[in-house]
């Protein structure tokens, strides 16, 4: 299951995720960084990078920001 990055980060996009990457699978949208699913080979090494803890495993993302799981997949166009 990949990350996936929510709210918090809207606005923010600060690339300490980016920086620490070893797959390089995050990309920066128009108003949010998002990690690439079929990229993201599910190291975790983004979560504690993150300054606003926008990042989640696919699975554990809080239930008021489900709606960025699809958003992640959607800017990654698949």
């Amino acid at each position: 299951m990949p990350h996936i990055i929510t709210e918090p980060c809207i606005g923010v996009k600060d690339k300490s995720c980016v920086d620490v990457c070893p797959v390089e699978c995050i990309y920066e949208a128009e108003d949010q960084l998002y990690i690439h699913p079929d990229e993201c080979i599910d190291c975790g090494a983004c979560v504690p990078a993150c300054p606003v803890s926008a990042i989640y495993p696919e699975e554990d993302v809080p239930s008021e920001w489900a709606s960025y799981i699809q958003k992640n997949y959607d800017l990654a166009g698949v």
